[in-house]
């Protein structure tokens, strides 16, 4: 591993010689060197090669191209460096300020898959404010890694998911009644263009189906 991580290392050096130092190609280039102990600054270059397509003005059709050819970095960890770093601009601000990441060691920096699964705890509409709460402080204060941070993530949506048994029929009556209101107007439609049924019968399914309507509404 440590072989790769040097060759990958130098690689990235051999590329830096070539292009003009300072320029954000360059910068780029050093963030990628820097990634384990620096997510963030990549994170937040690569954003802004993805916003203002500057891949395309370096030559390369796509982002993923630019990345696994230019600075060695596969699409998944591409998509989950960009996903993590907009959550924390958007709702996390202070944690991708200039003033914290330069005063904060490499350690006390969480990974970019940590702060991924802090994003989908905001998203499961099954947590509340407290959970997140604890699932961040797990991240930023107490330093917890990666795989213990998904299994608390894990184990507290299923907790919350068994405290709400009444919310998850709600939901499954509602998508079982959504499937049947589609396929039947499907088949309602069909057999009226093709005069399948008689009209009084016809009728009675549009009843029927505003009915439905309105139970889902």
């Amino acid at each position: 591993m440590q072989d790769y991580k040097k060759r990958s290392i130098a690689q990235i050096e051999e590329k830096m010689t070539n292009i003009e130092k300072g320029s954000f190609r360059y910068q780029v280039l050093e963030y990628a060197k820097q990634f384990k102990a620096s997510w963030v600054g990549l994170g937040r270059a690569l954003y802004s090669v993805w916003k203002d397509k500057y891949y395309k003005e370096w030559g390369f059709v796509t982002l993923d191209a630019y990345a696994s050819k230019e600075i060695g970095i596969r699409k998944n960890t591409v998509m989950k460096l960009l996903r993590s770093y907009y959550f924390l601009e958007k709702e996390e601000p202070q944690y991708v300020s200039s003033d914290f990441t330069l005063s904060a060691s490499p350690a006390t920096i969480p990974s970019y898959e940590s702060v991924d699964l802090l994003r989908l705890a905001k998203n499961k509409k099954v947590l509340d404010k407290d959970d997140y709460a604890y699932i961040k402080k797990e991240i930023f204060e107490d330093g917890k890694d990666y795989a213990t941070v998904k299994k608390d993530l894990t184990a507290l949506i299923r907790q919350r998911q068994e405290l709400m048994p009444e919310e998850a029929q709600r939901k499954k009556r509602q998508a079982l009644v959504r499937r049947l209101y589609g396929t039947l107007k499907s088949l309602h439609k069909e057999a009226k263009l093709l005069k399948l049924l008689p009209a009084s019968l016809l009728e009675d399914i549009d009843g029927l189906l505003l009915r439905i309507e309105t139970e889902l509404s």
